[in-house]
């Protein structure tokens, strides 16, 4: 299974969502699904316009987690 670390790379370089989606050209909602869910399907084009945007290579932004480890983030509504 695939993790997507654009959060934590985002967060570190000193983007938030709306940085990030201006500096890489993309709608704001898709990074804050991919910031909500970093398991959510994405294109390589999305992943592409990130990468450029913080400067890092698409691989940096991937990691490879074992299958059901996946943490599920509360939803807030408790």
């Amino acid at each position: 299974m695939i993790r997507l670390k654009i959060k934590e790379i985002a967060e570190e370089k000193g983007f938030n969502q709306s940085s990030l989606a201006r500096e890489a050209k993309i709608g704001f909602t898709t990074v804050k699904r991919i910031f909500r869910d970093p398991y959510r399907e994405v294109s390589f084009n999305v992943l592409e316009k990130i990468a450029q945007a913080l400067h890092v290579s698409i691989h940096d932004l991937i990691e490879e987690v074992p299958l059901g480890t996946e943490i599920q983030e509360p939803s807030g509504n408790e």
